[in-house]
């Protein structure tokens, strides 16, 4: 049986993508009709990379970091550099997101002025982010299954169980239910994510 962790990680993992794919789409949308986002534009990609902070980089990394990572470099020490790569990626990814905030901030401030540098800055963040979770999944998930030991899953399983991200099934605890709100509607329907839920 497929431990909870893995099958936590992944679920997180398939609603982070989505989220972040549908930064460019909104983006590529007002390119298309040559017009900036209006108020509910800006709110919604607000929206978007608020719950990025407060959900991927504030709940799942430091899981993956503080736990997950740690019991693979004991049972896998030819793996230390990967999971050094991916820890320096997860201590930038604070530090990313925050620019990527401020670089909207100018965006919706400065009008067309600060569209590509914002544009630009959103492309490569949510590309490295894609291709981080890739790895992860690709050579992280699969060794782990491999030497990780039943008490290591169970550890494991009883710290992800408490991610609750709405975005995976979950009710929002109350103080992030009009976030969600406003995230269900910014993300695009063929995302698997928009207002269909």
């Amino acid at each position: 049986m497929r431990p909870l962790t893995i099958k936590i990680i992944h679920d997180e993992h398939s609603a982070l993508a989505a989220m972040l794919r549908s930064i460019p789409l909104l983006l590529a949308e007002q390119r298309r009709h040559m017009t900036l986002p209006d108020a509910a534009g800006f709110a919604a990609l607000r929206a978007l990379l608020f719950y990025v902070d407060e959900f991927p980089e504030r709940r799942h990394h430091p899981k993956e970091s503080q736990l997950l990572f740690p019991k693979l470099r004991a049972r896998a020490p030819e793996i230390r550099p990967l999971l050094d790569r991916l820890d320096e990626d997860h201590l930038r990814g604070e530090r990313a997101i925050r620019d990527l905030e401020h670089a909207l901030l100018g965006f919706e401030m400065m009008g067309e002025a600060r569209r590509a540098a914002f544009e630009v800055m959103a492309e490569r963040y949510v590309r490295a982010y894609l291709q981080h979770m890739e790895l992860e999944e690709r050579e992280i998930l699969p060794l782990a299954l491999q030497v990780l030991s039943p008490q290591d899953w169970a550890e494991l399983d009883d710290a992800f169980a408490t991610n609750k991200d709405p975005l995976t099934g979950h009710l929002p605890e109350a103080e992030y239910e009009q976030l969600f709100q406003k995230v269900l509607r910014a993300v695009p329907a063929p995302l698997g994510l928009g207002p269909a839920l």
